[in-house]
């Protein structure tokens, strides 16, 4: 676990990066989150319709069971990529399989135009998925890294509300090209740019000056392997708790109030207002926007455990309420959608807080990447019948599983990034 006896090695690793390359390190961090959010709301904004195009009309329950398989193969998919770009960014650096994990993303998901049965699509989303859980943890490895202990709380809630701006780009553009059976392709073609991020990234953005220090250290550790030595004493435990930590918000994110986006786009249909599902995934990202940025302030301000938990207890109130007493296209449906967005992702500028301070320099990447992504996967297989309310108000209970876990998490506040 992190140390509070950071010393001055850590001080002066980070000034070896220059302010501006620190710049491109915190630029291309926040872009690259930030397009793997256009890249992650896509099967929310157009995966009914996608569906219902390889489908045909009047399959509503056959239309439901694939969006649960879709957001299952991005959550399986995530927690692959956390394990694989994680484990490479510990072995080839931060900077390299961050790269790698971008241009993953945009051209997996460019190729996704062509497809042509659920099936296909499925496996695209698995497959594109991989970047985007390699982002994470090389991301916020690097940015943490690179710049001071002082601004950790404002760069976690930079790091956690770029993904979020991403949601919103992408709504907006659905704003303006509804979304259709007809008309959805183009959501594809729109996560392929960043392929020249990705590339920028590979020639251009410094190396982690922590990571390649820890090169030297990591050859005395009989146990050299990110993988096997996040797996094993003394870093199991904290392993094991970031799993259920990460996993906790991004099921009660996207195994609950991500329902929210379809459920609005049957209603929408039904009520001849198409880009109601637009206006759910744009008015819940603008508060996730917000609820991000001020995550790590408020794990800061708050203390871990006691933000955690309230964080939790809130998500949970809001989504039951939706769920159960709401209706897409009501006079409140989107200021509650505003608030369950902002309550469920302050968590995401909590976690780029709290989990690098669980690992040492030499696991980060694969630390954060598998606390991250791992339980979330595969839990999102039962089939609901077409009712997406039902859904919400059985997958929100994750966070009562918060609740408790979380009194078991170490209070870090008062630690530094260990090397």
């Amino acid at each position: 676990m992190a140390s509070s006896t950071d010393g001055a090695p850590g001080s002066k690793a980070a000034a070896d990066i220059s302010p501006f390359g620190r710049g491109l390190v915190l630029a291309t961090a926040f872009l690259g989150w930030m397009l793997a959010g256009l890249i992650m709301v896509i099967i929310p904004l157009a995966g009914r319709a996608a569906t219902i195009d390889f489908l045909g009309p009047g399959h509503e329950a056959m239309v439901a069971m694939w969006f649960s398989r879709y957001i299952c193969a991005f959550l399986l998919g995530a927690a692959a990529g956390g394990l694989l770009f994680g484990w490479l960014g510990d072995r080839i650096g931060r900077s390299r399989a961050m790269g790698w994990s971008i241009i993953c993303y945009s051209v997996l998901t460019g190729l996704a135009y062509f497809v042509e049965t659920p099936w296909q699509l499925t496996v695209m989303r698995f497959l594109a998925c991989l970047g985007v859980g390699g982002m994470w943890p090389n991301g916020v490895a690097l940015a943490s890294e690179a710049w001071s202990n002082v601004s950790r709380p404002i760069l976690a809630g930079l790091i956690g509300a770029s993904a979020n701006l991403g949601f919103m780009l992408l709504s907006a553009l659905a704003m303006a090209y509804p979304i259709t059976p007809e008309s959805w392709r183009w959501v594809t073609l729109a996560g392929l740019p960043p392929v020249f991020l990705g590339v920028f990234v590979l020639a251009a953005v410094p190396e982690s000056p922590h990571w390649l220090a820890s090169r030297v250290k990591s050859k005395q550790h009989q146990d050299s392997s990110p993988m096997l030595a996040v797996f094993q004493p003394p870093l199991l435990k904290y392993t094991l708790l970031g799993i259920c930590l990460g996993a906790i918000p991004l099921l009660g994110n996207w195994g609950a109030a991500n329902w929210l986006v379809p459920w609005a786009g049957k209603i929408g249909e039904e009520m001849g207002e198409p880009t109601l599902k637009a206006w759910a995934q744009w008015t819940k990202s603008g508060g996730g926007a917000i609820g991000a940025l001020l995550g790590g302030w408020v794990a800061n301000s708050m203390g871990r455990r006691r933000s955690y938990f309230l964080m939790c207890l809130f998500s949970l109130g809001i989504s039951l309420h939706i769920f159960y007493n709401l209706q897409p296209g009501g006079p409140t449906f989107l200021a509650w959608v505003f608030a369950v967005g902002f309550f469920g992702t302050l968590f995401f500028g909590w976690l780029p807080l709290f989990l690098p301070e669980l690992f040492p320099t030499r696991v980060r990447a694969t630390g954060s990447g598998v606390s991250f992504n791992f339980l979330a996967a595969g839990l999102l297989m039962e089939r609901f019948n077409g009712d997406y309310a039902r859904v919400g108000q059985i997958t929100c209970l994750v966070y009562v599983a918060g609740l408790i876990v979380i009194w078991f998490a170490p209070d870090t506040s008062d630690s530094q990034l260990e090397d």
